[in-house]
């Protein structure tokens, strides 16, 4: 079976994750912002790093439910600070507070977070055709956009290279190689 030739293979975690998730669309609210969340948290690292402390991130941030977060106080974010299944970076834990408030706001505002996100590719995947991962993007005009959108409406840790993996984590664009076995079952 082909796969995109970035996959670990020695990782079970990875390929998992490559053939269940990276790629395919999600329109869920919570696991929109849960995947916001830990692509800012990669930052700087590995995808994989990332990827071996989630579970530790869903525990401690209660489950990405952005009601819980935006009333952390003082004593929970030092908590966090300490919390070794999780990267302690202040200004990344911070900013899982801040988005939260963001994202709560922009539900408000669009009804869902999945409409606002959705509507920077018109609520559908785009679809791409690379033959190798050498071709494909690191940002688009797209990501740009929607990273200088995010960062208008408060969020932190969006750049553009940020926005262009989340997209492509949360299934908003398909960048599986066509020679992958995932290529064929999304497009």
């Amino acid at each position: 079976m082909e796969r995109c030739s970035w996959v670990k293979l020695d990782e079970p975690v990875y390929v998992k994750y490559h053939d269940e998730e990276w790629g395919v669309p999600v329109f869920d609210d919570r696991k929109l912002f849960e995947m916001l969340c830990l692509e800012g948290a990669q930052a700087g690292l590995s995808w994989l790093t990332i990827l071996k402390r989630r579970e530790g991130y869903i525990e401690a941030f209660d489950q990405f439910d952005a009601n819980k977060i935006v009333h952390y106080d003082e004593a929970k974010l030092t908590a966090l600070k300490n919390d070794e299944r999780i990267i302690r970076n202040q200004l990344k834990i911070n900013s899982v507070v801040t988005n939260a408030k963001s994202y709560l706001a922009i539900q408000k505002e669009y009804g869902s977070f999945s409409n606002y996100i959705w509507s920077f590719v018109d609520g559908k995947p785009i679809i791409n055709e690379w033959e190798s991962p050498q071709e494909v993007p690191i940002t688009t005009e797209i990501s740009d956009r929607m990273s200088k959108q995010l960062k208008k409406d408060g969020f932190k840790f969006v750049g553009s290279i940020i926005c262009y993996s989340y997209m492509q984590a949360v299934g908003m664009v398909n960048d599986h190689t066509i020679n992958c076995h995932c290529y064929k079952n999304l497009s």
